[in-house]
């Protein structure tokens, strides 16, 4: 009786709370869109001629964009199917007013920050010396990014959620000046509880503490006015872009990093959100497989002005006050916060190069589908990948299968048991066009691997937020660390092929033996992947 109950009161949330709401609300404006296209159609011939002329100049328009090929053929379809509904609502997304007030708050912010960014030559020429593709790679994330690389920083690798937990208390119960803290979910749960509490503490003790996590949450999973009441324990407090029931594609651009700082001086990153499966306390989908970094040094700049960005951006702002710059863009001392460290840890690897990065849904440069397809065509011996999707455009379907190839072993790791059952089954779309091609494709039986890391000829890897599918590389604010030539990437790899014993791995029977219902599922929601 108790588990019915829990289930009707699960129901009756989802029914009549704030979540069906808000999709009910935006159905409802869709159908208005729909209700007006038809009347449209019914009401006259010529309209509809005209709009058929409008889809025409429409699909010249939508054809010469520069933007990726997946998106175009999204928006042409409906434009030449429907003419009159999809061309009235291809007009209505591109005349969007919210997304070109963020997008031009983010341009101000980021020539602001262009101007305050420290460019170091002396790494870029040792950089020359050292590799000519790995200088290359660095250049192009400072003129693309403005993400400079930083040399022998301390990085500590963490090959389960729980394990960050464990350093993240730490780390933040030492915190003496500032903490920032920016994460795209965030639930009542026992992790957030025991973090929320020490943030408190330090909020008492005068250490300044910001926290930032994506709207999305406000939908099902925190309460619209979460914040208010972080403010209450003196924690300054935003949400990005709080989801609201208007039809809006401001609202489909995610803040999907997850980024910690303390005092300037350490970061942590990578795919672990602040919720009780993370650290696998909550079986969800068998047993969570998820990694992150912790970074201490100079590199913990280029976080900073990512979170800084982000904050002004959700406080609906255009620039960072200079003192604010000054304060919290700290000269860090890589000795001091090494030498510190290491009296407690010997997990800390030195040495070699890192560069810290983002990625903006307005930017037309794509940096983390760069850097993915940059350490494919680059790498001489392996490509180790791990991702919870495989949701793929056709560059990045040919960067894979142009490095295996060359010969090059390249495996990639995906959940088998997957959290979102649509995303899963468009991926086995992928599966045998990539096996085929020489890619060999693994699935982690004991559960669902939420890590997103790429490893390369045991000299250079990326742990971040960024998966492979188009939310991510196209649509999402997103956040990563590239690593080259320091002995973290050691335990990375190891890590990778623990994880690969305990996989299966999938061979083209098992594609051509997969329910052909399945199949044609996926085959159906591969034309609108690039919304997936």
């Amino acid at each position: 009786m108790k588990k019915i109950t829990r289930k009707m009161k699960k129901i009756s949330k989802l029914l009549f709370g704030r979540t069906a709401f808000v999709i009910f609300s935006v159905l409802m404006q869709l159908a208005f869109f729909i209700i007006i296209a038809n009347w449209m159609y019914s009401y006259s011939v010529l309209v509809y001629i005209i709009f058929v002329l409008i889809g025409a100049l429409v699909v010249i328009h939508i054809f010469n964009e520069n933007s990726n090929a997946s998106f175009k053929m999204a928006w042409m379809l409906p434009v030449l199917i429907i003419p009159v509904f999809g061309t009235l609502m291809y007009i209505f997304v591109n005349l969007q007013l919210g997304t070109k007030i963020m997008r031009r708050r983010l341009a101000l912010i980021d020539k602001q920050l262009h101007e305050s960014e420290e460019y170091n030559q002396e790494i870029y020429d040792e950089l020359e010396g050292v590799s000519h593709g790995e200088n290359g790679l660095s250049r192009y994330l400072y003129n693309a990014g403005d993400f400079p690389a930083y040399k022998d920083n301390g990085i500590m690798f963490f090959p389960l959620g729980e394990n960050k937990f464990e350093e993240m208390q730490k780390q933040l119960k030492a915190a003496k000046k500032f903490i920032f803290m920016e994460y795209f979910i965030v639930t009542d749960s026992y992790m957030w509880r025991t973090i929320l509490d020490i943030l408190k503490q330090k909020a008492a003790e005068g250490v300044e503490v910001r926290f930032m996590y994506d709207g999305m949450c406000s939908l099902m999973l925190l309460p619209y006015g979460y914040y208010k009441e972080l403010e209450k324990f003196g924690i300054q407090s935003r949400p990005f872009s709080q989801i609201r029931p208007v039809l809006s594609t401001v609202q489909n651009n995610r803040d999907h990093r997850k980024i910690l700082v303390i005092d300037g001086e350490t970061v942590f990153t990578g795919g672990i959100n602040l919720a009780d499966e993370y650290i696998d306390r909550l079986d969800r989908f068998g047993h969570w497989k998820d990694t992150a970094v912790m970074i201490k040094g100079d590199a913990v700049k280029s976080f900073t002005y990512m979170f800084l960005k982000m904050w002004q951006v959700a406080g609906k702002k255009s620039s960072i006050e200079q003192d604010e710059l000054k304060k919290y863009i700290l000269n860090v001392s890589r000795e001091r916060c090494m030498r510190e460290f290491d009296r407690d840890n010997a997990l800390l690897r030195s040495g070699g190069y890192v560069i810290p990065y983002g990625d903006s849904p307005f930017s037309s440069e794509r940096i983390g589908k760069r850097v993915y397809v940059d350490i494919l065509n680059r790498a001489t011996k392996y490509v180790h990948i791990m991702t919870p999707y495989l949701i793929l455009d056709d560059e990045m379907i040919a960067a894979l299968c142009y490095c295996a190839k060359r010969g090059v072993e390249t495996i990639i790791i995906m959940p088998h048991i997957p959290d979102k059952v649509y995303a899963y089954l468009l991926a086995r779309t992928y599966y045998l066009e990539l096996i085929e091609k020489g890619v060999h494709i693994y699935e982690y039986t004991p559960g669902f691997v939420h890590a997103k890391e790429f490893i390369s000829d045991d000299v250079r890897a990326t742990v971040g937020t960024v998966n492979l599918d188009f939310r991510s590389m196209y649509l999402h604010f997103e956040c990563g660390a590239y690593i080259y030539k320091n002995e973290v990437i050691r335990d990375i790899e190891l890590d990778f092929m623990k994880t690969l014993e305990k996989c299966q791995k999938i061979t083209p029977e098992d594609c051509k033996k997969y329910p052909w219902y399945k199949k044609a599922a996926g085959q159906i929601l591969r034309l609108i992947a690039p919304l997936m």
